[in-house]
This record gives C-alpha cells, structure tokens and sequence, in this order.
C-alpha cells in the first residue's frame, strides 16, 4: 500500500507507509486535523474486497496505531464503496490447487480480519459511502463507528443472491445495529436498500445529498477530530465493552477509566473554556 494523494484539502501531508505491492488501498492523512483517510482503490472491481484490498486495509489501520491520528475515514474510490467478497478468487485458489474447503476458509478468514481490525480500531472511524456497499463490503462499512452514506449510494447484505450464507462478521454486526428480526429479513430478501431505507433503520447515521456530500461529511468528520481525543477514544472502548458488561461492571470500568481522562490537558481546557464561557479548542492531548 502506498500514500495516496491528499484527501483531506490543503495542508494535508502524507502518512506512514504501509507497503502491500500495490495501489490496491490508499492512506493519507492530515497533519493539521488528525484526520486520516483510507480509501479503497481498485475502481476496476468497485472496489472488491480482493486480498490486496482486504490485506490493504489492515495494513493501514496498523501504519496508524499509535499515532496522533484522530479521526479515521473509510471510503471507495471513484464513486463506489465496495461490491464486496472477490467472486474470483475461489476460482483462482482452486486452479492453483487449493481443495474448495481450503480456499473458503481462506477467503472468508482474510476478508474477516479486515472487517474485525476495523471494528476494533482505536480511533473514531466513519465510513464514507457512496454508490454500492454490498455483501462483505456492506460489513467494512457497518464495522465503521459512524456511517455517512450520499442520497443515491445502496447498501444491501445480499449473500443469497450468489447462494451464500453470510460471512465477514454480518450475524454479528448487523442484528447488533437493526434487531434480530430486521437483520435476518435483510439476509433472507437479500434487499438493496437506498439511502432513506438504510437510515431508517439505523443502518447509516446520516444520508447527505450528492452535490454538498463531500462538504458535510468533512464538516461531520472535523467536529469528531476537533474533539478531546484521549476521551473520545475512551468512550468508543466503553461503549464496545459495555455489549459484555452488566451495569454494575460498566460504571465501576467507566470511573477507571474516567480517572485517567481527568488528566488530560484537553479536560482541562474544556473546564477552563466551560467556566469562560468560550468554545473549547482541544488538541488531542
């Protein structure tokens, strides 16, 4: 994987390499915002979680552990988001000898890992989705924090229509964002839902129109980055935990946690900008 061009304005400088041998996903990120941008890049295949996609990911989302980052972006390029699993890499497996069972195992594994690393990254994460999102590529964006989706984009977890089960985290993400009932409806129909379809039921955050989509997604995203860091990253760990906690243990993991927040500058700063009656202006500190 390769550093990109900047897409995230001017004063955007480039991020660590992540070197895959290939273009196949793009990372810029944005000195001045924290704002760190994945971009899925094999518009030939609408961006297809083929293995140097799926490999691409991950390789990024380890350039930027432990950075300054503050924000992390997922999106397509030109246009789509992703048209899901690799239909011909099963093929491809076979022809070089792998038994079918090997070659399942394989691809599902590898397109699992990426989806899982995202869901468990550190920073605040949006997916960015524009034209389709389906199958696997539908849990990349389902694994993101938040989703964004432009009025004319698709989203759908058709696996049926190619006579498939589910695979890549779907029977765990999707009942946990829609409801047992709802989810296995989206599986058994394989529906492709539009924009209003997908906010109603909880599916994306929020549906932009095309012409001003870039513009609120930026100003989205930069109202995440411009926030306290270390707490923001502090809640997204509780609220994941909290899945598996009972109340009780929840409060008791939140004070420990808070303990350490409290020691930040951007606390203080935000008590200081409270008390003056000012707009905090945190620094990710």
């Amino acid at each position: 994987m390769t550093d990109g061009d900047s897409a995230a304005g001017d004063g955007a400088t480039g991020g660590d390499d992540a070197d895959t041998g290939s273009d196949a996903v793009l990372l810029d990120r944005d000195e001045e915002t924290g704002v760190a941008t994945i971009t899925l890049n094999n518009p030939g295949l609408r961006n297809a979680l083929t293995a140097d996609v799926a490999d691409g990911i991950v390789d990024a989302l380890d350039a930027l552990e432990g950075s300054d980052a503050r924000c992390v972006v997922v999106t397509g390029s030109e246009g789509s988001f992703s048209a899901g699993g690799d239909v011909n890499a099963m093929m491809e497996l076979q022809s070089g000898g792998w038994t079918l069972d090997e070659a399942v195992r394989h691809i599902i594994q590898n397109t699992g890992r990426c989806v899982q690393r995202l869901a468990e990254c550190e920073f605040p994460t949006v997916a960015k989705v524009e034209g389709v999102a389906v199958g696997a590529g539908a849990n990349v964006a389902i694994a993101c924090d938040v989703q964004l989706m432009s009025e004319e984009a698709r989203i759908g977890f058709g696996f049926r229509q190619v006579g498939l089960a589910v695979d890549s985290g779907t029977s765990y993400l999707l009942p946990r964002i829609v409801g047992d009932n709802v989810a296995k409806e989206l599986v058994f129909t394989g529906e492709l839902l539009d924009a209003d379809r997908a906010l109603e039921l909880g599916l994306v955050n929020h549906v932009y129109a095309d012409e001003t989509f870039d513009e609120r997604v930026d100003a989205f995203v930069e109202k995440i980055a411009s926030g306290p860091t270390v707490a923001l990253r502090t809640s997204k760990r509780l609220l994941d935990q909290g899945w598996e906690r009972s109340l009780s243990s929840a409060i008791a993991n939140e004070a420990g946690a808070q303990s350490a927040v409290f020691e930040t500058a951007d606390h203080t700063e935000g008590v200081e900008s409270f008390m003056g009656n000012r707009s905090p202006e945190f620094r990710g500190e």
